[in-house]
C-alpha cells in the first residue's frame, strides 16, 4: 500500500487531516530499545502548528498516546502503535473543494482516483498533518541511532531567494543549528522570517531548501541498484507533501564538472580510510563509504493561498475563481525540518536493521 514504508521495518501512516485521529504503526523493531518520552514530545514539538508567525495559526498539542509495542519505557517486540487525536479542525472551511479543485493541490487527482469519495477537509490523507504520525516513527528512530552514535540534523538552507551557508560536508556541525528557527547563520534567519512575513502580507506563500546531514555512519551500509541509500531515503522524502525534489552531495551540480573534480579521492587519516572531498555526499554505488551523509530537499511553495487563482466547477464544467479559506502556513518549510530529519531517521534505521541481518546470516 502506498501509505506504508520500509523492508526490514514497517511503517504504517493512517488517517485525515481532519479525522478523530491520525497515526502510525511501526513493525520489525527489535525488544529491550530505550524510549524517552520528554525526548521524542520535544522533537514532536518542533513540527506542530500554531507556535508562530511563520506557520499556520490551527493549534494541535500533538501529544502521541501508545496503545501497544512499548511497555515500562521500552519496546516489547510487538508492533508500536500510536495516535494523535485532531482537537483542533474547521471542517467546513473546505465545503467546496471536492467541485472546486484547489492548484497545486491533490484535490482533483484524488477526485479522478477516488471518484468523489475522498475527504477534502483540511486536504485528506494527502495533507502535511500526516507528518505528524511520521515525526513519532521518525522521533523514536532518530533515538535508537544516537543509542548507535549515529546522528542526523537539518536546517534551512534557502526560503526563497534568502540562503543560509552550507553544512561542512566533511564535518557538519549539528549542534550548531538555531533551535527556535533552525539556520547556520542568524542573519540569514531573519531575513528569512521577514521573507515570509511579506509573503504573508501579500496574501501569498513561499517554498524553500532544506539541507540535512546524517554522521555517524559506518562505510557499508545500503545495496547497489533499488536499494541503495539515495533510493531508500529518497522513497521516504518523497512521501512528505510538499517535496519536488532532492540531491545527494554537489546532486546536480556533478552535471557541470569533470571527474577530476567531482571524484572524491581517497586519502588515510589516522589509520582510517577517509575522502579528501564529499562530493558523493557519503555515498558510492548506493552503500555508504563511511563519510557523513548529505542531502538537500526543494519544498515548493505553500499551495493554499488566500490570492484569488482559476480553477474550475467540477459539476458545472466551466472556469470559476477560487478563494481559499482555512489555517494555512506562509511558508512549510521551518515545520518541515524535523520531518525531514524524522524521514531520514526511519530509512537509515531500516537499512542499518537490513545491515544487520545479512551480517547475522554470513
Amino acid at each position: 500500500m502506498s501509505s506504508t514504508y520500509g523492508e526490514n521495518l514497517k511503517l504504517s501512516i493512517f488517517g485525515q487531516s481532519h479525522g478523530p485521529a491520525i497515526g502510525m504503526t511501526l513493525d520489525g523493531i527489535p525488544a529491550g530499545l530505550n524510549v524517552d518520552f520528554d525526548k521524542l514530545q520535544q522533537f514532536l514539538n518542533r513540527r506542530a502548528p500554531g507556535q508562530n508567525d511563520w506557520s499556520t495559526p490551527r493549534k494541535e498539542e500533538d501529544k502521541p498516546e501508545f496503545l501497544a509495542g512499548i511497555l515500562d519505557g521500552y519496546t516489547c517486540g510487538a508492533p508500536i502503535a500510536a495516535v494523535i487525536h485532531n482537537k483542533n479542525t474547521r471542517s467546513g472551511d473546505y465545503e467546496n473543494l471536492k467541485d472546486c479543485p484547489r492548484p497545486g493541490h491533490a484535490d482533483y487527482t484524488a477526485q479522478i482516483k477516488y471518484g468523489g469519495f475522498q475527504d477534502a477537509a483540511g486536504g485528506g490523507h494527502f495533507s502535511g498533518r500526516l507528518t505528524a504520525p511520521l515525526c513519532i516513527a521518525g522521533g523514536l528512530c532518530k533515538q535508537w541511532l544516537e543509542e548507535m552514535g549515529i546522528q542526523i540534523g537539518a536546517h534551512i538552507l534557502a526560503i526563497g531567494e534568502c540562503g543560509d551557508q552550507y553544512f561542512d560536508p566533511m564535518d557538519p556541525e549539528l549542534e550548531s543549528v538555531g533551535k527556535d528557527f533552525p539556520v547556520l547563520d542568524p542573519e540569514a534567519g531573519s531575513a528569512m522570517r521577514d521573507f515570509i512575513a511579506q509573503a504573508r502580507a501579500a496574501g501569498d506563500s513561499v517554498g524553500g531548501i532544506i539541507e540535512c546531514a546524517v554522521t555517524g555512519l559506518p562505510a557499508g551500509i545500503g545495496e547497489p541498484m533499488f536499494g541503495g541509500v539515495e533510493s531508500r531515503i529518497a522513497q521516504i522524502v518523497y512521501g512528505i507533501p510538499a517535496v519536488k525534489g532532492v540531491e545527494f552531495g554537489i546532486g546536480f551540480d556533478c552535471a557541470c564538472v569533470p571527474g577530476s573534480q567531482s571524484n572524491d579521492d581517497f586519502a588515510i587519516v589516522d589509520g582510517k580510510i577517509v575522502t579528501q572531498t564529499n562530493n558523493a555526499g557519503g555515498i558510492l554505488g548506493g552503500i555508504t563509504n563511511g563519510m557523513p551523509v548529505i542531502f538537500t530537499t526543494a519544498f515548493k511553495a505553500t499551495p493554499s493561498i488566500a490570492c484569488g487563482q482559476n480553477s474550475v466547477s467540477l459539476s458545472l464544467m466551466e472556469e470559476k475563481e477560487l478563494r481559499i479559506k482555512g489555517r494555512h502556513d506562509p511558508c512549510i518549510v521551518p515545520r518541515a525540518v524535523p520531518v525531514v530529519e524524522a524521514a531520514a531517521a526511519i530509512a537509515i534505521y531500516d537499512l542499518i536493521l537490513g545491515n544487520t541481518q545479512t551480517n547475522r546470516r554470513k
